[in-house]
């Protein structure tokens, strides 16, 4: 169930979801904003494979509270270490012993008493084992740490969906869904992703690094230096190029969506560009278009596949510098044969890493960045848990700004008044049930408690104040009785606070001060399971889940029986039309229910909450998008369903709730008028003017009822009594 809010508080989750998305240019093509390309950035490849790095906004703090996930598998990571380091020393040693081959070799020959074949073979062998053993280890390294990351992974799936759990309304209220998913899915795919093949590359790259440096400053700290020299050098080509590339590239994707904005224009809009004859117009912007789009990406390439043959050319320069730098200490006897050859082999093996490294960083730069945005979530303020709720305050009494008191509408009349005369602080044999707002203290502790036998259904809301933002209050000061059995519906303008009214019975969000009571007891005193269990909702946007019609019916209660579902069904009129597809009950939805009209995924969701038997029922614009037709069916079905209920139902079409007990007309978050239908008319106040609003905008309510009672029939223009001939 979703829950809307205001009208303030939509305006302003819009303009905080406006910002970063695309705008339009004056030639009518779509612009990506800065953050639109970065975001596509993250996705592109470079010459090398990686992807364009997302930087978090702090770094360090979210890299290592990701570190902080190792902490309880201290043990696994350690043997990881252990075994990172077992196969990497192995793996630098076998160079030095391949060196000492490559001197008995050599020795050999000069000698002129061959070469000694048993000793050759025996460093043979013994390399080939370091290199078996070293791999060996690297195998079991991945395997462990392997099995670390998914289980930090898994517990981090487990963190986030209990914190959904945990969240308020309010937060989904306020951001956007994409973003929700996106950080639940795939910002944990790319931590795990950075974990498992970052951490390992980087754990590996950087101990070979450390190894191999020590190695060649241990053979000859001169050639260690020519060695290293290489590294401030492709550093500093790197970052010129990188720097050109990249606004290069911010190009390319700045032109790649005036391209794609251009062809989408011209896909949507192909019927407007044929009747006005613009193929030739539009074919001379695409051309243009697809030619800047052309020039910007060739130099990106070009500027992005220079850095590596330049790299490569500098490398080079250090394997010329030590060659010959180590052929003059061979020379001069200073160094052999062997340890030249394996400072050589070192030089080439020192590279590989370096760009390992260069990559993996992007990677894990990428992934700490989506931890940062999970972090995000799991910080994110909770509700306050069951039996830990605490009054806001008092609401104090006195004029509300409006020269009416706060028990008082802006009529003169009590709203806080139900249908027997008992006042919302009394229940309907006198008595007081509840403490008043006036009379709670700042801060105090709600008790828990529960709801004993069977719920008879009775709502009181006593000096109810609430507000989304704590600068623009929407409920001031509401009181209202709901009395068993009841039909109370909500009307007013759009903003007004209907929809919250069921919001805060559903306790989808906290009042800010006075009560709501169920039966004579605080709701904030009860666990929210309880207070929902007793409350069926059917929604304007009909909510089906992947399944079969029989499973979305019986999501009201899983342990219902097929009998208890089909009975639900026939009650609700969803039987009729069920028995026309071809599976039936089993008939698989579809996605969002493409398979079903608009009027049937309502009566389903109608027979979801008649099987669930809930005391409370919720009823907001329940009809608002079928057909008159369907919605006669719509109506008799929630006529069923409202049966010994006591009901909430809000609804613009004023004519489908003439009938209901009380009617409360609502405005700015206060009740102004309440009622019957002929009472409220006769008063000729706020219901008066918005009953007949209808009318003036070319509707009547009174022929409109008639449509759907079945005396009157539509034909195209007028509506039309079938008792009289035209």
């Amino acid at each position: 169930m979703s829950a809307k809010r205001n009208t303030s508080a939509r305006s302003a989750a819009k303009q905080d979801a406006k910002k970063g998305t695309a705008t339009k240019g004056a030639t009518g093509s779509v612009e990506l904003s800065e953050a639109e390309i970065l975001e596509m950035q993250d996705s592109m490849s470079s010459e090398w494979g990686e992807s364009a790095p997302r930087k978090a906004k702090a770094f360090w703090p979210s890299a290592l509270r990701l570190a902080g996930t190792f902490s309880d598998h201290k043990l696994g990571l350690t043997i990881v270490l252990a075994f990172g380091i077992i196969s990497t020393v192995l793996t630098v040693w076998a160079p030095t012993i391949l060196g000492d081959a490559m001197d008995v070799i050599f020795d050999g020959f000069l000698s002129g008493e061959g070469v000694a074949f048993d000793a050759l073979g025996r460093l043979l062998l013994i390399v080939l084992g370091m290199y078996v053993v070293a791999a060996l280890f690297d195998w079991l390294q991945g395997r462990l740490l392997n099995d670390v990351v998914m289980k930090i992974v898994y517990r981090l799936r487990e963190k986030i969906e209990a914190k959904v759990n945990r969240l308020p309304l309010s937060y989904f209220d306020t951001r956007q869904r994409g973003d929700l998913l996106s950080r639940t899915t795939n910002d944990v795919d790319n931590v795990q992703t950075a974990l498992q093949q970052a951490f390992a590359s980087l754990v590996y790259a950087v101990l070979t690094i450390v190894g191999i440096t020590i190695m060649m400053f241990w053979l000859s700290w001169q050639l260690a230096l020519i060695a290293l020299i290489a590294l401030p050098i492709s550093a500093v080509v790197i970052g010129i190029i990188g720097a050109k590339s990249q606004k290069l590239f911010t190009a390319q994707w700045r032109n790649t969506g005036r391209l794609n904005g251009h062809v989408e224009e011209s896909f949507t809009g192909h019927d407007l560009v044929t009747v006005f004859d613009r193929q030739d117009s539009m074919r001379e912007q695409f051309d243009e278009r697809n030619e800047e789009l052309w020039e910007a990406s060739f130099k990106a390439q070009f500027y992005s596949g220079m850095i590596m043959p330049i790299m490569q050319w500098v490398t080079y320069l250090g394997y010329v510098g030590i060659a010959v730098v180590g052929g003059l200490r061979i020379a001069a006897g200073q160094m052999s044969l062997g340890q030249v050859t394996a400072f050589i082999q070192y030089s080439r093996e020192f590279n590989a890493p370096l760009g390992e490294v260069a990559g993996m960083a992007n990677m894990l730069i990428s992934g700490v960045a989506s931890a940062e945005r999970i972090f995000e979530l799991l910080d994110a303020e909770e509700q306050e848990a069951d039996g830990e709720i605490t009054t806001g305050g008092t609401h104090a009494e006195g004029s509300r700004g409006d020269g009416t008191t706060p028990g008082e509408s802006t009529d003169g009349t009590t709203p806080g008044v139900s249908a027997d005369g008992a006042t919302s602080g009394e229940s309907a044999g006198g008595t007081t049930s509840g403490v008043s707002a006036g009379g709670t203290a700042r801060g105090e502790r709600i008790e828990r408690a529960e709801l004993t036998g069977p719920t008879r259904g009775r709502i009181e809301f006593d000096h109810v104040a609430f507000s989304y933002t704590p600068e623009k209050p929407l409920i001031t000061d509401l009181s209202l009785t709901a009395e068993p059995g009841q039909t109370i519906a909500i009307v007013g303008p759009t903003g007004a606070g209907k929809t919250t009214l069921v919001n805060l019975i559903m306790r989808f969000y906290e009042i800010d001060a006075g009560q709501i009571r169920l039966d004579g007891v605080d709701i904030r005193a009860l666990d929210r399971g309880a207070v929902r269990s007793r409350v069926g909702m059917v929604l304007q946007d009909a909510v089906l889940f992947g399944g079969t019609i029989r499973e979305n019916i019986r999501y009201g209660r899983l342990d219902a029986t097929d009998e208890e579902v089909v009975a639900a069904a026939t009650a609700t009129f969803v039987d009729r039309f069920v028995h026309t597809l071809p599976d039936g009950y089993d008939t698989v939805i579809e996605d969002e229910g493409a398979n079903v009209s608009a009027g049937e995924r309502q009566l389903i969701t109608i027979a979801r909450a008649f099987l669930a038997d809930p005391a409370l029922l919720i009823l907001d614009e329940a009809t608002s998008s079928v057909d008159t037709r369907t919605e006669v069916l719509v109506q008799e079905a929630m006529a069923a369903l409202r049966s010994d209920r006591t009901s909430f139902v809000i609804a613009h079409r004023l004519s489908t709730i003439r009938d209901a007990d009380v009617i409360l007309v609502m405005e700015h978050g206060d009740i102004v008028e309440q009622g019957s239908h002929e009472a409220l008319l006769e008063a000729e106040g706020a219901y008066h003017r918005l009953y007949w609003s209808q009318f003036a905008s070319g509707v009547d309510p009174d022929e409109d009822e008639a449509v759907l009672e079945g005396s009157l029939t539509v034909t195209g223009e007028v509506a039309v009594t079938a008792a009289e001939p035209e």
